[in-house]
């Protein structure tokens, strides 16, 4: 068996934009005829030892990626299964980067995780050869074409690599949901500009209608409201520029974007107690009626069309971009946009074995993502829905309309300025911390 490790190029690249090319539906085909069950070993690292389990370890957070290989497991990829079972396992999402880190200093990776969410360590692990090499993966088993290549070339500048070190589970936009009902019940239209957003939500309340859920706990919901204003307000270039050293976060230009999210925190407009608020009560607190916008990626359609979660109905969910900062350099066709939730496979778990599960990942978990979810990935589709709803058309219609994007806050953050930042967005949208403070805090462990 090759040794599917490469090494990665460093450059500071900006994401490629999801695009069009990402609703392309074609066929793809290929399998795997593995006979040496023989692993692969970082550099330098001994082989491991055959597992006759296939370990995937996520986020307790988030349910439909494993609910997804269930599926799988049970129908399309019942042949890699046979000998070599599903097994899930789960970390809370508070403590993921850092148990990751963990298992990666003691090449004790899973054979399949849900990637870090910061970017610079799994640019760290793919050059220390702890994670398998997909192109040279999917490439041997015939597959290779399974990953749509707006996709594929995301993940590649994402983790500043000439190959593909993760699959993208999902696909996803970034914006405002909103409760039509709630929305007409106080008598507001959608927020085009900043001002009007404000405005918005300060109708809302006055109209006794809590105006934003939010996970203060894990921070990353408030946080991209930050990244999202700088944006707008300076450019889809500005956080490249922190990143190049050119700016730094406490200029004001950068400052006004986290006091811009302060002041919602300080009005109260994220309700009573946002730092106590988890993923999973957020999404239930807007899902059940009890909070009229809520910023999320378009991942959360999984949740939208399950009606067991979601008691306000799916057509009574709508969708609008970050608001426009008025005089801003940045436009409001710039779409927040990543590849979801990527996927690794740890280099010391893999075995012929395990890559007949990453073959028939690749060709199917697309399919049954949209068909039992509703949920937009980043593979090709060759069996998609009769039916789906006008929500999940919606996000495929802006990914392919929309002109350009932009990341995320911490995308190029090391580590522990992601942990500042992401630890300290509750105080945020709790009106506890000034955007001076924050951006002060995050800089120090940025710089």
């Amino acid at each position: 068996m090759k040794n599917h490790i490469g090494r990665g190029r460093r450059s500071l690249a900006a994401v490629a934009f999801i695009g069009a090319s990402a609703l392309a539906l074609a066929a793809c085909s290929g399998s795997s005829d593995s006979e040496d069950s023989s692993t692969a070993a970082g550099d330098g690292g001994e082989s491991m030892t055959s597992s006759d389990e296939f370990t995937y370890t996520g986020q307790t957070s988030n349910t439909l990626i494993a609910a997804t290989l269930e599926s799988l497991e049970a129908g399309a990829c019942a042949a890699a299964a046979d000998g070599t079972p599903l097994v899930t396992d789960s970390i809370a999402a508070e403590q993921w980067d850092q148990q990751l880190q963990v298992l990666a200093a003691n090449d004790a990776l899973p054979a399949m995780q849900m990637a870090p969410g910061t970017p610079s360590l799994m640019t760290e692990w793919i050059e220390a050869g702890l994670v398998v090499n997909l192109s040279e993966v999917l490439a041997d088993l015939g597959v290779e074409g399974a990953v749509l290549p707006a996709a594929e070339a995301t993940l590649k500048q994402l983790y500043q690599s000439d190959d593909l070190y993760a699959l993208p589970t999902e696909y996803n936009i970034e914006g405002f949901w909103y409760n039509k009902a709630l929305f007409e019940d106080a008598g507001v239209d959608v927020p085009e500009t900043w001002g009007d957003f404000v405005v918005v939500a300060e109708t809302l309340q006055a109209a006794d209608i809590q105006p934003l859920s939010a996970s203060g706990t894990e921070g990353w919901p408030v946080t991209r409201l930050v990244g999202n204003y700088i944006f707008r307000s300076l450019g889809a270039d500005a956080m490249q520029k922190v990143a190049d050293g050119e700016a730094s976060l406490t200029d004001p230009e950068y400052v006004e974007g986290a006091e811009a999210v302060a002041a919602l925190g300080e009005s109260g407009f994220f309700g009573p107690a946002p730092g106590s608020i988890d993923y999973d009560t957020a999404m239930n607190q807007f899902l059940t009626g009890g909070a009229a916008m809520f910023y999320m990626g378009s991942w959360a359609l999984g949740n939208f069309n399950d009606e067991s979660q979601n008691q306000i109905g799916i057509d009574n969910i709508g969708y609008f971009p970050f608001p426009e900062v008025e005089g801003g350099a940045g436009s409001i066709d710039e779409t927040p946009a990543n590849a979801g939730v990527p996927v690794m496979f740890g280099a010391g778990a893999y075995t012929d074995d395990i890559g007949e599960w990453v073959a028939c990942i690749a060709q199917n978990y697309g399919d049954v993502a949209l068909n039992e979810a509703g949920q937009v990935t980043g593979f090709e589709i060759t069996d998609a829905p009769a039916e789906q709803s006008e929500l999940t058309t919606m996000v495929q219609d802006q990914i392919a309309n929309a002109t350009g994007s932009v990341l995320w806050f911490e995308a190029a953050f090391s580590p522990a300025a992601t942990t500042v930042s992401q630890t300290n967005g509750g105080a945020l949208a709790g009106g506890n911390l000034s955007g001076q403070e924050f951006m002060e805090l995050v800089q120090a462990q940025n710089g």
